[in-house]
């Protein structure tokens, strides 16, 4: 490995701690970078990163840290322990400038073995740090937010608000491809509804109960998750329903008007940067720790989107939201337009690269 500039980076356990690295890798790449990733052995991270080019993927034992009683927890801490040690193996002879933690329990192993050993940058995306996060922290150099709010409750003296990652294929839609892929003709304004990888029940129910009314005014896009189509909703020339989009969101993107959301921090910041009025449905305490609440809640209170409580959805409340929101959507849009951190690529690009030359 002698002569070559390699990084390592790690995040995992769901998309969200996978795609603001996908978003960096080929701007390190551009820098001169050669990217080697620590992840699980059979999570969604060794899918996402495997499909990259140019990036060379480890798989490490990895546990899971949790707030509640299961027979695992008793046999995790040992898989954390093999991780750790397969993961200074890794960091011995790969010699990397700096890593790049983006969370999840398989990036712990990760940062404690390279604590001492080179620069470590942790990100979080959330309005709070989750448990993994709060760990991996203790043994980073520096520490990325993407809410401002969020220097409160890390190590102010090792944090920087930088923003998120994204995804600089989002910026590169066309409207009008969309439309056409869509078979819709641009005469009204399109709603892209997206419940998440698993689909959110609360949301595809509501959204195809208000769907008479909503299709009067808008045409929709309706990503509701896998095994989630609804086969007896019949041919409606305002209606697109599909489990999931890959190379075409881009473009979907390009031609919505608003959004109806879960509020993970990625999604949310993809809406943001692209500058997409947004009506956020977080998930509830019981389903969550509470993080789409508040990432959800400060959007609101910056002016950016809105929010529509779960247990105040139905289709007569989301058709009064949807409505409002598009009524004024120009002072959302103004708004989000006097962000300049929405889009935190380059900073967090900046912050790494500061750490690699240390």
């Amino acid at each position: 490995m002698e002569n070559k500039k390699i990084i390592v980076m790690t995040g995992g356990g769901s998309a969200g701690h996978v795609t603001p690295n996908i978003a960096l890798i080929p701007e390190l790449q551009k820098a001169g970078y050669e990217i080697h990733y620590i992840g699980s052995k059979d999570g969604i991270e060794k899918e996402l990163i495997e499909a990259q080019k140019g990036v060379y993927y480890h798989p490490i034992s990895s546990g899971k840290f949790r707030r509640y009683f299961s027979l695992k927890n008793f046999t995790d801490p040992f898989r954390v322990n093999h991780g750790v040690s397969q993961a200074k193996r890794l960091i011995k002879e790969l010699a990397p400038e700096v890593v790049f933690s983006k969370g999840g329990f398989v990036s712990v192993p990760v940062v404690i073995a390279a604590k001492g050993k080179c620069p470590v940058v942790c990100h979080e995306s959330d309005y709070t740090p989750g448990l993994a996060n709060k760990i991996a922290a203790r043994y980073a150099d520096t520490i990325c937010v993407t809410f401002e709010d969020t220097l409160k409750h890390v190590d102010r003296s090792r944090a920087v608000h930088t923003g998120t990652p994204i995804r600089s294929e989002l910026f590169s839609g066309n409207r009008q491809r969309g439309l056409d892929f869509l078979g819709f003709s641009g005469d009204k304004p399109v709603i892209l509804v997206m419940g998440g990888s698993l689909g959110a029940e609360a949301v595809n129910n509501a959204v195809r109960r208000a769907l008479p009314e909503l299709t009067k005014r808008f045409d929709v896009i309706h990503l509701c998750g896998k095994g989630k189509l609804d086969e007896s909703i019949g041919e409606n020339p305002c209606y697109r329903q599909f489990e999931y989009i890959s190379s075409e969101l881009p473009d979907l993107m390009a031609c919505t008007d608003l959004a109806i959301s879960r509020s993970g921090a990625n999604s949310v910041f993809e809406f943001l940067a692209l500058r997409i009025p947004a009506i956020f449905i977080p998930l509830t305490l019981e389903q969550s720790r509470g993080d789409q609440i508040l990432n959800a809640e400060y959007c609101e209170k910056k002016g950016y989107s809105a929010v529509l409580p779960q247990d105040t959805v139905t289709s007569e409340s989301l058709l009064n939201k949807v409505n409002e929101v598009y009524d004024n959507r120009q002072k959302f849009i103004s708004a989000m337009e006097q962000d300049k951190t929405l889009d935190g690529t380059a900073r967090v690009l900046e912050v790494i690269l500061k750490a690699a030359k240390k």
